[in-house]
């Protein structure tokens, strides 16, 4: 059975006063109208026996906010690994004193359009668009009306929305430095390879951390050994390069850059059904940080998605934005794109290689 919100009008006739001054009381405007000590005790012990909330929406619009943000995303707020993306944003905003709208598109252009203007309609103060993995798309027409986050998205050409992401490409230099460092120079790359230049622009993250590692090696005079390209990034593909780089002649591979961790899973099954040990046989690096990399054995060294730092900051450059108003940055500006670092979970899975014959 539901319960009857308590009006202001009830406190008011609870109080023996009229709403007006109910009102007045409420918004802590009666003092300056001069209305009693007792009257302001009367009004506010009505509300607080009756329960009485405001209502925050027109509180909110009286005061120019309403203490809201949206936040869309495509699968994030069902995808366990990048959940805590959510976490982040819910506790910045909550350090401020504003709440979360949270809705999902299932990927579905429509929906987020719906999804945007419902927001809107609520007079929310900001909005944030999220996705699951870095990535370029169009955006929705109304995106811009309000202050407005990009969160794991770049702004396609023309769009002047800032966006946060992982910085991919340091990353990419930062794991093919560790494989050098290691005093590794016969280094396999599995799920992109130089040739994925030719891949849909979406696959933003696979671009950024390739062009990170091939500087790395380029700067070191290192050409990758092999690189096995597959955009699907599951453990099936890690295993299929694994046994094509070992049915190619050269031996097992020395040293596995894989651009996420899945396929390292399937590539650390390939090495052990071949008899190899990781490190001492095969080092491998990996990029995301997946609840299993530690669990592996040996653990998976990894660059991690900075979920919760991701969220947290998107949040926290939104309220800079709302703060300033709409209008604190000409239509014309470029979007600024902040990048957050991917720490190192730095495990056991990269060693120096073995001396040959070893």
């Amino acid at each position: 059975m539901g319960h009857k919100r308590v009006t202001l009008a009830d406190v008011a006739r609870a109080a023996g006063v009229s709403s007006s001054t109910a009102s007045l009381v409420m918004t802590g405007r009666g003092r300056q109208l001069r209305i009693s000590e007792a009257v302001h005790a009367r009004v506010r012990s009505a509300a607080q026996d009756l329960g009485y909330r405001p209502n925050a929406v027109s509180v909110g619009l009286r005061k120019g906010t309403t203490r809201t943000l949206g936040f869309v995303s495509d699968s994030v707020a069902s995808s366990r690994l990048a959940g805590d993306m959510i976490k982040g944003a819910i506790e910045a905003g909550r350090e401020q004193g504003f709440m979360l709208f949270i809705g999902e598109t299932g990927g579905k252009p429509a929906e987020e359009a719906k999804l945007v203007e419902a927001m809107l309609d609520r007079q929310v103060d900001g909005i944030i668009l999220a996705s699951m993995f870095t990535r370029s798309r169009p955006l929705p027409e109304d995106v811009d009306r309000i202050p407005a986050v990009l969160l794991n998205l770049v702004a396609p050409p023309g769009a002047t929305v800032p966006s946060v992401v992982p910085d991919e490409e340091r990353a990419g230099r930062e794991a093919a430095q560790l494989l050098l460092d290691a005093g590794h120079r016969e280094i396999h790359l599995i799920g992109a390879g130089p040739g994925a230049d030719d891949w849909p622009a979406v696959s933003v993250a696979a671009h950024q951390r390739l062009t990170g590692i091939l500087g790395a090696l380029e700067a070191a005079g290192v050409r990758p050994s092999s690189g096995y390209e597959d955009p699907a990034w599951l453990p099936q593909q890690g295993w299929d390069a694994f046994q094509r780089i070992v049915a190619g002649g050269g031996g097992p591979p020395r040293a596995l850059i894989c651009f996420n961790d899945r396929l390292a899973f399937g590539a650390y099954q390939a090495a052990q059904e071949a008899g190899l040990t990781i490190p001492d046989d095969v080092s491998v690096v990996s990029f995301d940080d997946a609840s299993v990399a530690g669990w592996l054995r040996p653990g998976l060294t990894t660059f991690a998605l900075p979920h919760r730092a991701l969220g947290r900051r998107a949040v926290e450059l939104l309220l800079e934005l709302v703060a300033q108003g709409n209008d604190a940055a000409p239509a014309t500006a470029a979007p600024v794109v902040h990048r957050l670092p991917m720490p190192l979970r730095a495990r056991g899975s990269v060693a120096a290689p073995r001396a040959a014959g070893a």
